[in-house]
């Protein structure tokens, strides 16, 4: 089991970031403003969930039986054992036990709901409302890029709201990479103090993006990550049921969980995941991960890649609600990603 998390506050090329020592990485969260509403509306989203077709009917009954087979493990570990076991039952089950829907009281305090896991400090807990995760570690350069245009990405969405779009908690937007001003030099003995006292206020309330950069000891388990492996690590397995086939089209064969399985689609739910991967130091883009299938056809876990310019305003949006993304019901997403995300949603758990 990782350590406990230890969080300071150091500056770099001038900007103030957030470390925090996690297991052995350090882990950089670019300060940004407070978006306390659309934490709010995401929490909403998840509660709203909790009346659809779910896992949940076979995790009350299966997810204790679990987490005492396999001790220390976490919560989201158990849950995708749970639904290992929910996907080898006959259709017939599989059915029975989706469209049971447990009183909100017994899932809202249900092991499976309140349970720990071992990336909760990076993930749920993170002042957030998306995560974006480096995973290619080749041009330290063009990732110094990327996050320069990130915190002028960031600067420029802070100064655009108004406070009624985004409401402040206390103080005024601070752009990414930035402090609140003060008339007290670097150097002066109070500073330390008055800095930590600024970083109390910003822990109090989420950014846009908590950014994982992780340290070269770190680096492997990140290192070109599929899409489905970073959202079982930082988002929690689910069910739906699966879109319904467009007239005259035949359901997919063979059946895969991450698209339509006897009716149904595993689904992930938790935080907007972004990926910096080896394409990234080409085309200054990551890969924005679907936790939820679209049109019949496509899969959790899709991707595509967008510019580092536009993914503030993108996540804000897509939290908000704002904005979905369907491509009009064409078939856009990266399909060589998808087919690796189809391969291994069928391997067993180690």
């Amino acid at each position: 089991m990782p350590l406990g998390p230890v969080t300071c506050v150091h500056r770099r090329n001038g900007a103030r970031f957030r470390t925090v020592d996690f297991g052995g990485d350090r882990l950089y969260s670019l300060p940004s403003t407070k978006f306390a509403r659309l934490a709010s509306m995401q929490a909403s989203s998840q509660q709203a969930q909790l009346t659809q077709p779910s896992l949940a009917s076979f995790l009350l009954n299966v997810y204790p039986f679990v987490k005492a087979r396999h001790p220390g493990e976490g919560r989201r570990k158990w849950r995708l054992r749970v639904a290992e076991e929910f996907w080898k039952l006959p259709a017939e089950q599989k059915a029975s036990y989706a469209k049971r829907t447990p009183v909100s009281n017994a899932i809202a305090e249900a092991e499976f709901v309140l349970d720990d896991d071992p990336l909760d400090e990076l993930s749920d807990d993170a002042p957030s409302i998306g995560i974006l995760l480096r995973t290619d570690y080749s041009n330290e350069e063009a990732w110094r890029a990327f996050c320069g245009k990130l915190q002028e990405g960031e600067a420029e969405f802070a100064s655009a709201q108004s406070p009624e779009d985004v409401p402040m908690s206390g103080g005024t937007p601070q752009p990414a990479g930035g402090s609140t001003p003060s008339s007290v030099p670097d150097n002066d003995p109070n500073a330390t103090e008055e800095d930590d006292e600024n970083e109390d206020e910003d822990e109090d309330s989420a950014h846009i993006f908590f950014v994982i950069d992780a340290p070269p000891e770190g680096r492997a388990r990140f290192e070109n990550i599929s899409n489905l492996a970073v959202l079982r690590m930082f988002n929690d397995v689910d069910i739906r049921a699966a879109p319904s086939p467009p007239a005259g089209t035949k359901r997919i064969k063979p059946p895969n969980r991450l698209v339509d399985h006897d009716g149904w689609q595993e689904i992930y739910t938790g935080k907007t995941v972004w990926i910096y991967d080896a394409k990234s130091n080409v085309d200054q883009c990551v890969r924005l991960v679907s936790g939820h299938g679209g049109p019949y056809g496509t899969a959790s876990g899709d991707s595509w890649r967008a510019r580092v310019s536009h993914i503030c305003e993108l996540q804000v949006n897509l939290t908000s609600g704002a904005m979905t993304i369907d491509f009009g019901g064409m078939d856009r997403w990266d399909y060589e990603e998808r087919v690796r995300n189809l391969e291994e949603a069928v391997r067993l758990l180690s």
